[in-house]
C-alpha cells in the first residue's frame, strides 16, 4: 500500500471565509466548492508527512497544521498586511527551521514554516 494524500479537515462554520485565509496568505487555489466543504490545492508535488508532538517546540503549544512554504519572510509579511492574529513571532530554530504561528479565522494555530540552508 502506498499513501497518496494525507488531508487535513477542518470543522468550519463558514468555509468560504476559511478559504479565502488560507488561498490569500498561501495561494493555493479553491479546487471544489459545495457550499459544505471546500477544497484548496496546489499544483506542487508534496510528499505526504503525519507529525505526531507533545509539544510545538520552543515551548509553544501543539499546531493544528504545519505549512512549509518556499518564502516564510513573504507568508509572514502577508499575514500581518493582512491583519491575522500572530501568536508566535518569525524566529529561526535552532533546529534548522525559519517559523511563524497564525491564528486561522476558525481559531486554529497553524505553523508557517521553511527550512533554512
Amino acid at each position: 500500500m502506498t499513501v497518496l494524500r494525507i488531508v487535513p479537515n477542518f470543522q468550519a462554520d463558514d468555509p468560504q471565509q476559511q478559504a479565502r485565509f488560507y488561498a490569500d496568505l498561501f495561494g493555493v487555489d479553491v479546487v471544489m466548492d459545495q457550499g459544505f466543504i471546500v477544497n484548496l490545492a496546489s499544483e506542487e508535488s508534496m510528499r505526504p508527512q503525519l507529525s505526531l508532538m507533545t509539544h510545538g517546540g520552543a515551548g509553544t503549544e501543539v499546531p493544528v497544521i504545519s505549512i512549509e512554504v518556499d518564502d516564510v519572510e513573504d507568508a509572514h509579511a502577508r499575514a500581518m498586511s493582512a491583519g491575522h492574529d500572530i501568536v508566535y513571532p518569525l524566529t529561526s530554530e535552532p533546529w534548522g527551521v525559519r517559523r511563524f504561528y497564525v491564528r486561522d479565522p476558525g481559531g486554529r494555530t497553524v505553523n508557517v514554516l521553511m527550512h533554512e540552508k
